[in-house]
C-alpha cells in the first residue's frame, strides 16, 4: 500500500524570522552557552540526559543500528470494532492507496472492513520508527490512523477536577441545552478557522501595500462566569429563535397555498 497525506500543506500559515533592520531571512545557529562558540553541524554529537546535567553519548552508527528497518508493508495484528478505540489515541491521519498490482487486495480489505464494521490494528515502520496504526474504511478507500502508544497517554487522574457536586436543576438545564442543539451528522464545512481567514486578509492587504491601522483588541479581564446563568442565557436565545422560525415557516406555507389557488383558477 502507498501512504498519502490527508491534510493540505497550504492550509497552515507560517511566518519566517527576518532581520528587522534589513528584512533578510535569518539562519538558525547553535551556540555553546559555556564558551559562546557557534557550533558547526559536524562538531555536534547526540546524547541522552539520564540525570540532570549528565549525558550518555551516541554515535551516528549506534543510533542507526537502533532504528527500525523501514518496510513497504503494513502488518495487521487484529480486528476490532472501530468505536472501541478512544479518539484520545489518535495522532495523525493518512490516506492509503493500492500499490502497483494491489488494486484487488486493497478493495477487498476496504469492503470487508466496511461490511464487518471493524477496523484493523497494525504495525508500520518508516523513517527508523515503528508505529501502531489503525486501518479503517473511508469513502471508497482506506484511512491509516497513527495511534499513540499507551505510555504516551497522560493519566486523567493527574488532572485536578475538584470535588464540586452537580445539582439536579443544573443537570436538567444542561440537558435541555443539549436537546436543542442535537445534530445527527458532522458537517465540517459549517466551520471555518476564523483566525486563519482574518490573518490571510491582513496578509493580502499588506502585499497590496495597504496600511494596517486596526488596534489590537484589549485582553478580556478575568471574571468568574456563573455556569447556571450562562446556560439560562443560552436556553433563552434558542427559545427566541424557535417562534421566528415557526412564523417564517407559516408564512412560507401561506404563500404556497395562495400560489396553488391561483394556479387552479
Amino acid at each position: 500500500m502507498k501512504v498519502y497525506s490527508s491534510g493540505e500543506p497550504s492550509a497552515g500559515i507560517r511566518f519566517n524570522m527576518l532581520h528587522g533592520k534589513c528584512g533578510t531571512r535569518l539562519k538558525q545557529q547553535y551556540i555553546c552557552p559555556k564558551d559562546g562558540d557557534v557550533v558547526a553541524r559536524d562538531e555536534m554529537v547526540k546524547g541522552y540526559e539520564f540525570t540532570k546535567g549528565q549525558y550518555v553519548l551516541f554515535s551516528d552508527e549506534e543510533l542507526k543500528a537502533l532504528q527500525q528497518k523501514s518496510t513497504q508493508s503494513i502488518e495487521i495484528t487484529e480486528f476490532l470494532p472501530t468505536e472501541k478505540i478512544d479518539p484520545i489515541y489518535f495522532e495523525k491521519t493518512y490516506y492509503l492507496g493500492p500499490d502497483k498490482g494491489g488494486d484487488r487486495a486493497f478493495k477487498l480489505l476496504s469492503k470487508a472492513l466496511q461490511k464487518s464494521g471493524r477496523s484493523a490494528l497494525a504495525k508500520y515502520a518508516t523513517r527508523g520508527k515503528q508505529y501502531l496504526v489503525m486501518l479503517r474504511p473511508f469513502d471508497k478507500g482506506l484511512v491509516m490512523q497513527q495511534l499513540r502508544y499507551a505510555d504516551e497517554i497522560r493519566p486523567m487522574k493527574e488532572v485536578p477536577l475538584g470535588d464540586a457536586d452537580v445539582k439536579a436543576a443544573e443537570l436538567k438545564l444542561a440537558l435541555q441545552i443539549i436537546d436543542q442543539g442535537i445534530s445527527e451528522t458532522f458537517r465540517p464545512k459549517d466551520y471555518d478557522d476564523e483566525v486563519r481567514t482574518r490573518t490571510l486578509k491582513v496578509i493580502e492587504r499588506k502585499v497590496e501595500g495597504q496600511e494596517i491601522t486596526e488596534q489590537p483588541a484589549e485582553a478580556p479581564k478575568a471574571q468568574v462566569i456563573d455556569l447556571m446563568d450562562a446556560l439560562k442565557a443560552s436556553l433563552a436565545k434558542r427559545s427566541e429563535r424557535k417562534p421566528a422560525r415557526r412564523a417564517a415557516a407559516k408564512a412560507s406555507g401561506s404563500k404556497k397555498k395562495v400560489a396553488a389557488k391561483r394556479s387552479r383558477g
